[in-house]
């Protein structure tokens, strides 16, 4: 017991000690406060890990485990005559499947849209060269061009002129 009084004793000098120093304050019923850096980022980002670890890691972990103990990897059989397989069902893993069928694209799908795209770019290609070849020929032969221009069907045309042989027999020219 004489050991522990005399730790006290040493505790309490080595507090007395410390009193005027920056780095601690004294509060008024004589403890002692440290002064520290906040601790709140430090707090806050383990709250976060731990939500996220909560939401997401574990029940994506629970659902592959689950899926991989009772559905398992996929097996190789024939094809039924006159059926054709989807792109999604030649996966392995029933995660994978899943990924396949919901998330991602059809490849045949997605390299037809490309080659709609590379259609698309080489028709614009062909008429900015007409375009070009148009504006050579212009300025080869002095032309303009006639914005003003817009082709009309030719019946409206047939009643404007009716229209203007008529006010001409009228006026008498």
């Amino acid at each position: 017991m004489g050991v522990l009084s005399t730790l006290r004793i040493l505790n309490r000098l080595s507090k007395l000690t410390f009193k005027n120093e920056g780095s601690k304050r004294l509060m008024s019923d004589h403890k002692v406060f440290p002064l520290q850096p906040s601790r709140w980022q430090w707090i806050k980002f383990k709250d976060y890990f731990h939500y996220y670890v909560m939401l997401g890691v574990i029940p994506c972990t629970l659902v592959v485990t689950w899926a991989n103990i009772f559905i398992g990897p996929s097996t190789l059989s024939e094809i039924p005559e006159g059926y054709t397989p989807k792109f999604y069902e030649y996966q392995r893993s029933p995660i994978t499947r899943f990924f396949a069928k919901y998330i991602c694209r059809d490849p045949q799908q997605e390299y037809e849209k490309y080659l709609a795209f590379v259609f698309m770019e080489d028709e614009k290609m062909k008429i900015r060269a007409l375009e070009a070849k148009i504006k050579q020929k212009m300025a080869e032969r002095n032309d303009y061009q006639a914005y003003y221009y817009r082709p009309i069907a030719a019946k409206y045309h047939r009643i404007t002129r009716e229209a203007a042989d008529y006010l001409e027999t009228i006026r008498g020219e």
